[in-house]
């Protein structure tokens, strides 16, 4: 049986990247933590077994180097070249961070210079009939905001809203689309309960406390864009899982509700509720079983096909994860969708498997909007660095030469009908 998914006139169709990722030459809380971690994760990665295909690339795991962003992808100097690439393969929207670190180097003082460079960036999308969509916080933070105490300290929400308010009101004419920040729950779970991404706290109650004040950052920040720009949509982003009980048996069902209930973001309500839209970020399917002998609670996934990071690539979930969200009746944009293959194998089918259940979430009411494959570059990818390959476009680190993969002309056939038949 043939299925035929339509979308609707003016979808959004692109990609996306993230500041700290793609931009090179930042100098951020998370610049320091690199530095300080990178020759122990090289050490570590040699207890792996890494196939060929992936240690003949530089850089390699087995490399300090690969730990440090350096100057990641130079997209800071090459962003036209890049949403040329991106206007290439057909894209009308992008999405991407504003870097804090470089707006507000010092606290309470503005680089009038990394201002206008953004003003490029932003004016640079619309010479090229790319829509704009603006992540304000994307996990980094300044160096003197981490001295203080990052989100912990008692002015972070009044720190955050300064810079906020500054952003906004330069480009308020110039961009519709905000996102407070990614990813919250995330954020707090690695770096305030499982200690391996800034600030390495391992504390649970902790965590809660920062998820908290992150939602408070959230709602006092959606208010102020809206104040300096009314006819703004303002949303924020999340990473969820599709879970589903590895059996009916009432033990595993309760340890899934659990986990559901942290790793989905307990104040997902509450952050739906203070926002224009959603941006859902899918990776992750998970059965869960209950399992003493190994930390209490395991994944028993098929992994039928596996991305380099072994992830399981798992289409329906992204289906059922979407069907839940329609109870908010809100507008929905995927905002990050993708995988780490190296050699493109699976890339193609991954793209038109996950749309298509897009599009038959969005033909059983779900008001879907937009579509960004994560990523348009080969990146930075936080803790394990270059050489997990994300990108529809293909980076050579030493060079900075770009290369289009074969995927990303497949996903062009897609935007270019608005439609997919499966």
């Amino acid at each position: 049986m043939i299925e035929r998914y339509t979308f609707p006139k003016g979808f959004l169709w692109g990609a996306a990247t993230a500041a700290h990722q793609v931009e090179g030459g930042n100098h951020n809380d998370w610049t320091e933590w690199e530095i300080k971690n990178a020759k122990i994760k090289s050490q570590n990665a040699k207890l792996r077994n890494w196939p060929d295909y992936i240690l003949e690339k530089y850089p390699n795991p087995l490399q300090p180097e690969n730990y440090i962003s350096g100057r990641a992808c130079d997209h800071y100097n090459r962003f036209r070249e890049d949403f040329d690439i991106a206007k290439q393969l057909g894209h009308n929207a992008h999405r991407f961070s504003i870097e804090w670190s470089r707006i507000e180097p010092e606290e309470g003082k503005f680089d009038e210079k990394a201002l206008a460079h953004y003003r490029n960036v932003i004016g640079a999308l619309r010479e090229r009939g790319m829509e704009p969509f603006v992540t304000l916080w994307h996990w980094t933070i300044p160096v003197w905001f981490a001295q203080k105490g990052g989100w912990m300290h008692k002015d972070a929400g009044k720190d955050f809203i300064r810079f906020v308010s500054k952003v906004v009101s330069e480009f308020k004419l110039e961009v519709r689309y905000w996102i407070t920040g990614n990813e919250f729950e995330t954020y707090a779970r690695h770096g305030y309960f499982l200690g391996d991404r800034p600030p390495g706290r391992r504390n649970f109650i902790l965590s809660y406390l920062v998820l908290r004040k992150l939602l408070k950052a959230h709602k006092a920040a959606y208010e102020e864009i809206k104040r300096i720009a009314p006819e703004a949509e303002v949303g924020f982003t999340e990473s969820l899982v599709y879970f589903e009980p590895f059996n009916q048996w009432p033990h595993n069902l309760l340890l899934l509700r659990l986990v559901k209930w942290w790793r989905n973001n307990p104040f997902l309500d509450e952050f739906a509720a203070s926002s224009d839209f959603i941006g859902l970020q899918h990776y992750f399917h998970s059965r869960i079983r209950l399992n003493p002998k190994s930390n209490w609670w395991v994944q028993f996934n098929e992994n039928k096909k596996v991305s380099d990071f072994g992830w399981e690539i798992y289409p329906e979930g992204i289906y059922h994860v979407l069907k839940e969200l329609g109870r908010y009746k809100k507008p929905i944009y995927i905002t990050e969708n993708g995988l780490a293959d190296a050699r493109d194998h699976y890339r193609s089918d991954y793209i038109r498997d996950y749309i298509a259940c897009i599009g038959r979430a969005f033909s059983e009411g779900v008001d879907v909007r937009g579509y960004f494959h994560w990523s348009l570059l080969d990146n930075f990818e936080w803790q394990e660095g270059f050489w997990p390959r994300f990108g529809l476009v293909k980076v050579n680190y030493k060079t900075q030469d770009r290369r289009i993969r074969p995927s990303a002309l497949e996903y062009k056939k897609i935007i270019t009908l608005n439609s997919l038949e499966r």
